[in-house]
């Protein structure tokens, strides 16, 4: 993998319910069909599996040595703002050879309001 080419986890709060994972899943199925140089996985705060660290000992297991995290939030709560920067540090101290970048919460960007915008403007089927 390039050096241009970090490691993507998907990071999501979690679920007991196993179908609440479907989309966080498919947009990594999308990365791998459409990207398929990169490396992806899906991690959760919380009530399933992988944990981010678990996630991360993955990717760097097939020699990541730069990782993305991108919170799959629609917006900054304390999640994004307080526990997730907590589990960044641990894992940097866990693995200081490896780069961590965190992302915005994709809610966030201004593409997916759009698309989110777009989307409730339709009419309904």
């Amino acid at each position: 993998m390039p050096p241009s080419a970090p490691a993507i986890v998907l990071f999501a709060h979690g679920s007991r319910d196993p179908l609440w994972r479907a989309p966080i899943e498919a947009v990594a199925a999308y990365i791998r069909q459409h990207h398929p140089e990169r490396l992806v996985r899906c991690a959760y705060l919380e009530c399933c599996a992988p944990t981010l660290a678990e996630a991360a000992a993955d990717l760097i297991a097939q020699s990541a040595e730069h990782i993305c995290v991108m919170p799959m939030f629609l917006g900054s709560g304390k999640h994004a703002r307080e526990d997730l920067p907590a589990l960044l540090k641990q894992l940097q101290a866990a693995h200081p050879a490896v780069r961590f970048t965190l992302r915005t919460a994709i809610g966030e960007d201004p593409r997916v309001t759009a698309l989110i915008a777009a989307i409730a403007c339709e009419s309904p089927k």
